[in-house]
């Protein structure tokens, strides 16, 4: 069985895959101010970083899909009235 030379690390059960990113000489002298200041390899910093941003991109997409669905049914005509059926409910 033939191993991709790429990936070359285990932590914490994820498969770790080297990369090479290009920085400008302003990113990598903040990066490895903030890494410094925090304890932390750079490594780890763009990896949270990178994290971060993914989480944003899911959270926007979970919120443009609930603007789209806004006002869906609201032309229909064949759904039961919501309304009576909620009230029927407060009773209890």
């Amino acid at each position: 069985m033939l191993c991709n030379p790429m990936v070359y690390k285990q932590k914490g059960g994820a498969t770790m895959v080297r990369t090479q990113v290009y920085l400008t000489e302003n990113q990598r002298n903040e990066l490895a101010r903030i890494a410094q200041a925090l304890g932390k390899k750079q490594s780890e910093i763009i990896r949270e970083g990178i994290d971060l941003v993914i989480e944003r991109s899911r959270r926007n997409s979970k919120e443009n899909a609930l603007r789209e669905a806004v006002g869906m049914w609201k032309d229909r005509n064949d759904l039961p009235d919501f309304e009576k059926i909620r009230k029927e409910w407060d009773r209890f």
